[in-house]
């Protein structure tokens, strides 16, 4: 039974995009029960932008909720750790094996049953669970329409949609720490995680209910992430 849900929101100079994503967020656990504690974490890493400053004006009324700033050269991989260990402190007192941990980015927008998904996933038995993302608008081009549609239809899966996004993954604490989190990845941390959390044996679950929206921008602060796969598809 899930008793706590922290969310982690690694964030580079968005300080336009990442005030949007703190309200969903909120709004989202919102609709968790009130059994259900919850804490949210930003780290703010790296910025020269108000990012910290919005981030901190957003997450104001909220009881458990910190703005980690980070100068330090991490990797993606070790940035989302570290907001992993914010929200664990402030969470103190609940087991790992009842504590959700929700990943998403400063550039999404999560829906208002996010958080209940993932959890409802997680009570029916899963360790780990994959969301959904929609693009906030669509490829420009057709032919850029055209080979993202083909990218999603070959991740499908019998058990699924295949796809693992950072801006939508669900992770129990106990499982997390079992395969050593995240890790100092430079990208594709969450396909990492992924991959050894299903070697491990952990039950995972691609779930289309759980959904976010995040940005369709071609020039993104990942050096792999979905922006630059945009970039590649419309590539001529």
């Amino acid at each position: 039974m899930i008793g706590a849900v922290g969310v982690v929101v690694p964030a580079r100079d968005e300080a336009e995009l990442v005030g949007a994503c703190l309200r969903s967020v909120l709004g989202s656990l919102r609709s968790l029960p009130a059994s259900v504690e919850s804490a949210v974490c930003v780290v703010a890493d790296r910025c020269a932008d108000g990012t910290e400053l919005v981030a901190r004006r957003v997450l104001a009324g909220h009881r458990r909720a910190v703005v980690v700033g980070n100068d330090t050269a991490l990797t993606i991989g070790e940035v989302r750790d570290l907001g992993v260990e914010a929200v664990r402190t402030l969470l103190t007192g609940h087991r790992a094996e009842r504590t959700l941990l929700l990943h998403t980015d400063a550039d999404t927008v999560v829906t208002p049953r996010w958080a209940a998904e993932h959890v409802a996933r997680c009570r029916e038995g899963a360790h780990a669970v994959a969301g959904t993302a929609r693009l906030s608008s669509p490829p420009t081009s057709r032919l850029a329409r055209i080979r993202y549609r083909d990218v999603l239809a070959r991740a499908r899966r019998p058990e699924g949609h295949g796809n693992v996004y950072g801006a939508n993954l669900g992770v129990r604490a106990d499982a997390f720490a079992a395969v050593g989190g995240f890790g100092a990845v430079a990208h594709g941390e969450d396909h990492g995680l992924w991959r050894r959390l299903d070697a491990g044996g952990f039950r995972v679950r691609y779930d289309a209910a759980a959904t976010v929206i995040t940005s369709s921008r071609v020039v993104g602060r990942a050096p792999a992430g979905l922006a630059a796969l945009l970039a590649s598809l419309a590539a001529e």
